[in-house]
């Protein structure tokens, strides 16, 4: 019963130490670093509040703020970190109330810190808007990316480490490197395929192999009941991320064909994963698959949603979901560090997506994006 009510089981060596001591010291020892965590996230929130203090709210755009404005991108983007992201990692028998609990923490942790840091770097002052608010969302999904091949191996000292220190270098990146604040940005990225979801996937990455494989992963399974809710998780991320790579342009017909090409690549990916899926594995179709690759041309498409047409959106989610499913029913790269697959889902497909993104203004004219910047980008990013 208590592996279930902290939801960490085995995989979190520093609860289980607190469970079950192995010498009369050691509870003693771990209670006051669990501690540790109530009081460094107060001192946080505190530090947050003060720095917040000195904010001007934007209302420059107060007038437009109805059913159809940035506000309602803003809802559906919220939705995919607290229900989307939190409800995909209960697929781990053991940890569901971690993975929903902590996705909630991450995300508004991540949010105030990123308004903060990203408004710092990027306009000079401390100003917010619906569009701080969305972007917070966006760099939160960079960390929630990396929580999904963390998740059960780390404490939740160690994920408040993570938010902090990812999103301060996710948004340096941003704004320095990638120059999304610039009138000239580096590169063309509306649905943070390279932005987010590469720099998330490999970030998360190097973390897992600085940690390496649980001591002990009797519990890194699904059951019935998991695996249910986890597709729960599947379905909003799948029915929100138009959303996702839509949310940040502006009203018009770039924003538009964003979102139809979305839907056009998640449904490639979709058919593709289930198809691919039955054949791989023997005439079965697993879970963890359907749960995780359907996604995959959501991811890909982010770089160049605004850009192609309907032929080219089919195509590179084809791609997308037959790579991400090839991925985890084969598991060829991080197998042994990667929770939740992301090397997958984000990882593969994001490098994919950026390198359509090269050949675009190849394909398509008037893109406004450079082959060149596109490619400078995508490798700063990735390495």
């Amino acid at each position: 019963k208590l592996k279930g009510i902290d939801g960490m089981g085995t995989l979190c060596p520093l609860v289980s130490s607190v469970i079950w001591p192995k010498k009369p010291g050691d509870s003693k020892v771990a209670m006051a670093k669990t501690l540790a965590f109530g009081v460094f996230t107060l001192i946080t929130q505190i530090i947050i509040t003060i720095v917040l203090k000195d904010a001007t709210l934007d209302l420059s755009q107060a007038s437009t703020t109805d059913s159809s404005s940035v506000y309602n991108f803003y809802v559906g983007v919220a939705l995919m970190m607290f229900v989307g992201f939190g409800y995909l990692m209960t697929f781990l028998k053991a940890y569901g109330l971690g993975a929903v609990g902590f996705t909630m923490f991450i995300t508004c942790l991540g949010v105030e810190w990123a308004i903060i840091v990203e408004s710092y770097m990027g306009k000079g002052g401390l100003t917010i808007d619906f569009m701080s608010l969305l972007n917070g969302n966006f760099a939160v999904a960079a960390v929630l990316i990396s929580f999904g091949g963390l998740i059960g191996k780390t404490s939740p000292m160690q994920l408040m480490v993570l938010v902090l220190i990812e999103l301060t270098c996710y948004c340096a990146n941003k704004v320095y490197f990638l120059k999304q604040y610039d009138a000239e940005p580096l590169i063309a990225d509306c649905g943070g395929t390279i932005i987010i979801h590469v720099f998330g996937a490999y970030f998360g990455l190097a973390a897992c192999k600085v940690l390496g494989p649980p001591s002990k992963d009797k519990l890194n399974g699904a059951s019935y009941v998991s695996d249910l809710f986890s597709l729960i998780g599947t379905v909003f991320l799948w029915l929100f991320w138009p959303s996702f790579v839509a949310g940040g342009l502006p009203g018009g017909v770039g924003q538009t064909t964003a979102l139809i090409n979305t839907v056009l690549a998640l449904l490639a990916s979709t058919v593709t994963t289930f198809g691919l899926t039955q054949l791989m594995e023997n005439g079965k179709l697993s879970t963890v698959p359907i749960q995780n690759a359907t996604l995959a041309g959501g991811v890909a498409i982010g770089a160049t949603a605004n850009v192609v047409d309907g032929f080219g959106a089919i195509v590179i989610g084809t791609i997308a979901g037959g790579l991400s499913t090839w991925g985890f029913i084969t598991g060829p790269l991080f197998g042994d560090v990667d929770t939740c697959g992301i090397h997958n889902l984000h990882g593969m497909p994001g490098l994919l997506g950026g390198l359509y993104s090269v050949l675009v203004p190849h394909l398509y004219d008037n893109t406004g994006m450079k082959s060149g910047h596109q490619l400078l980008g995508l490798l700063g990013t990735f390495a």
